[in-house]
């Protein structure tokens, strides 16, 4: 393996540094440009299914010939398995010469103080919630070991049906908490609220029981099934208990990375089952939602999240596909097992949609109606159609491939904030990982020049929007690295190290990150930035999780 040119520490130069990529720019004289371009297909006519023209005649976007895996001409090349394309002989992507902005700051919406408000109303309201039990309870009444076990069963109850009300508020999908705090952040929370919320749960039952058993010295299991059986709404908040550890049991990282999507995902709805099973018991039970505040407070909050709910799950879709009307306009091959589904619909200029974004897709055919999966925008949304493309991974995906124009689509979204708008330095480096290439490719329409595209693939045959990357590469001077093989290869195996990706990108921790890929793809990736001294502001991730 050829050694990758030594890495000259950037970390000292200015941002603003316009002569930086100079030398790059200046040798491009020096090889031959590519001179093949290659029309985006697009659509003027009609917006709707009805009118539509025929799509028989869309463009296939042409091939170019890949270079040799083994060609051993190029000595700059890091390795016999990157595969290069058009590239100078510093192996970056040919430029087109045009100058740096003499002040191209991004456009990213500070979000850091965002979180923060945020993270202080959920400790505000959970503090409220314990205060309440706080303010009720009268000095000395916590005396002995059982009324200390009632007590702390007391406020685990109302840490849990709390943590419940937030569990489900997050799962609203009422676009203004998205974009106020992040998808990625509201993924994390979501995790750990739902640890959090089991254990308290789990908490409560043992020391209500535990305290009840102590007073009426009783053992523990007759003072349970006594709890059970005599005290009202208890059977219903044991199958809210059974359905929250079902739901935590699915959501281990391993088991849910194996089990069908369609069945995750029916299971995680019954949440909404725990809410109003659990909410029955603690109306039925708990002193601590009768009081003087408390009885402003607990209703209060209901009534948030009730109306988060029906505003996110029903509003804003019914809305958003009764004004913009969706439907299958094509799909077309890209790759191997990968194709693209066209969608036309009205009124696309006023979708508030950008590149990066995802959507939920319903196709409302025999197959899809009553399942909905989310694909991001392989390109940037415009007035004619959207795109999204998908790698069959099962049954569902590979149906999706047969789906016939016409087909009326349900679209929810669109989500995320992977976007271009995040920005917060000049230049950017986008890495993707197999079908994690959808959502950069269309990145790339919205970024700066010099903006850099890792592209991660096992074979040459999976690498889908080559043409596409490359012709846009040359349109926002930017560079497109194809890193090609098996992870014990040695080109792939060098990517996430140190050196390898300096060597790559030398003035990376200078640049926000985009990362779209498997797991593996994008921890591995995390875990060498961090390493770079990359912080947390520039690193921008849509893993492929669910």
């Amino acid at each position: 393996m050829m050694a990758i040119p030594a890495f000259q520490d950037q970390r000292e130069r200015p941002d603003d540094d316009d002569g930086y990529f100079a030398d790059l720019r200046d040798s491009r004289n020096d090889w031959d440009s590519p001179s093949n371009s290659y029309a985006r297909p697009t659509w003027n006519g009609p917006s709707h299914a009805a009118e539509r023209p025929s799509w028989d005649n869309l463009p296939d976007w042409p091939e170019p010939e890949p270079t040799p895996l083994s060609a051993p001409a190029d000595p700059y090349r890091r390795d016999a398995i990157v595969v290069e394309s058009n590239t100078s002989p510093t192996g970056w992507k040919a430029g087109t010469g045009f100058p740096m902005p003499e002040d191209d700051r991004p456009p990213a919406e500070a979000t850091s103080g965002n979180r923060l408000f945020t993270v202080l109303l959920f400790f505000s309201g959970l503090a409220t919630s314990v205060a309440l039990w706080l303010f009720d309870t009268q000095a000395g009444a916590v005396g002995d070991t059982a009324s200390l076990m009632l007590a702390t069963g007391r406020v685990t109850g109302l840490v849990g049906g709390y943590l419940l009300f937030i569990q489900l508020l997050m799962m609203s999908r009422v676009s203004w908490l998205e974009e106020w705090v992040g998808s990625r952040d509201l993924l994390r929370w979501h995790r750990w609220l739902g640890t959090s919320l089991l254990v308290a749960v789990l908490a409560h039952i043992v020391t209500i029981v535990y305290g009840y058993a102590l007073l009426a010295e009783t053992p523990v299991v007759d003072q349970a099934w006594s709890v059970i059986t005599t005290f009202p709404e208890m059977i219903s908040a044991t199958v809210a208990t059974g359905l929250l550890v079902l739901l935590s049991f699915t959501s281990i990282r391993w088991l849910r990375t194996h089990l069908p999507y369609e069945f995750w995902h029916l299971i995680h709805l019954t949440g909404y089952l725990v809410l109003l099973l659990g909410y029955g018991h603690q109306v039925a039970t708990g002193a601590d939602l009768s009081g003087r505040f408390a009885s402003y407070f607990w209703p209060g909050l209901g009534a948030l999240v009730l109306a988060a709910l029906v505003w996110g799950r029903i509003v804003e879709p019914v809305w958003l596909n009764a004004r913009h009307r969706f439907s299958v306009a094509e799909v077309v091959a890209e790759g191997a097992n990968t194709f693209s589904i066209y969608i036309a619909a009205k009124n696309l200029e006023k979708l508030p949609a950008q590149a990066g974004q995802f959507m939920r897709w319903r196709f409302l055919n025999a197959n899809g109606w009553w399942q909905s999966h989310p694909f991001s925008l392989s390109a940037a949304p415009n007035k004619d159609w959207l795109r999204l493309t998908v790698t069959v991974a099962g049954r569902h995906t590979a149906k999706l491939g047969e789906l016939r124009p016409g087909t009326p689509v349900w679209a929810e979204g669109p989500f995320g904030t992977f976007t271009a708008q995040r920005r917060t330095r000049r230049r950017a480096l986008l890495i993707a990982g197999g079908s994690g290439i959808a959502p950069i490719r269309a990145l790339l329409e919205d970024m700066p020049p010099d903006t850099i595209v890792i592209y991660r693939a096992s074979r040459p045959d999976e690498l889908v929007f080559r043409a596409e990357l490359e012709e846009l590469a040359e349109e926002r001077d930017a560079w497109v690295r194809y890193i090609v093989g098996s992870r014990t290869d040695p080109g792939p195996r060098r990517l996430f190290t140190e050196d390898g990706l300096r060597g790559l990108v030398p003035d990376v921790n200078r640049r926000d990150v985009y990362l779209c890929g498997p797991p593996g793809l994008v921890n591995a990736a995390v875990a060498t930035l961090k390493q770079l001294d990359v912080p947390d502001s520039q690193l921008h991730l849509d893993p492929f999780e669910f």
